[in-house]
């Protein structure tokens, strides 16, 4: 995968830095960048939260806000850089909206379809969830299980994917060649 185009998948936990890491895959890509936000704000805290990443944007990215109809705000994306943040808000937002899990999983291939589509780089940003306990309620073990679906369809369908830990980025995919890994 070049900088410029192909499907560029970035996980990771809370505050590991993969926004960061996406932002900057997404600036070096050197064309103009339009960043689709999933996040709601139905809070003052997650208010101040959103206005604080739209004043951290380049000034000359485009924000798309959708929080729904992510497909489409990829294809129609007027820039060659997409840069998805993220699925996670996403799929929370499609279950808050009661959408069936089926529904789920066809919107994610909808995305994914949309994203290996476009002609430029389309960079899309998920949280690990994964990693800890079961939770002890239904819906966020049904919302667990269901962005993990969603992550799994994304990152097979990418053609470079990065797991993020405490700031440093680790490699999933493709698998970096041992010729030219230094030891």
């Amino acid at each position: 995968m070049s900088d410029c185009t192909g499907l560029l998948y970035v996980t990771g936990g809370a505050r590991s830095g993969k926004s960061t890491f996406a932002e900057r895959r997404a600036a070096a890509s050197g064309q103009g960048v339009t960043y689709v936000a999933t996040a709601q704000a139905f809070d003052a805290e997650m208010a101040a939260r959103i206005a604080r990443h739209r004043a951290d944007r380049p000034p000359g990215w485009v924000t798309v806000e959708e929080p729904l109809n992510v497909p489409a705000a990829v294809q129609a994306a007027p820039t060659p850089t997409v840069l998805l943040d993220c699925l996670s808000l996403w799929v929370s937002n499609l279950l808050l909206a009661d959408e069936p899990d089926e529904a789920v999983l066809a919107r994610a291939d909808a995305l994914i379809a949309a994203a290996r589509a476009r002609p430029g780089l389309t960079v899309l940003v998920t949280n690990e969830v994964g990693f800890g306990i079961v939770p002890d309620n239904a819906l966020a073990r049904r919302y667990r299980d269901l962005l993990g679906w969603v992550n799994q369809r994304a990152a097979a369908a990418s053609d470079e994917a990065w797991l993020l830990v405490s700031g440093l980025p680790l490699q999933l995919k493709p698998a970096p060649d041992p010729a030219t890994t230094p030891r």
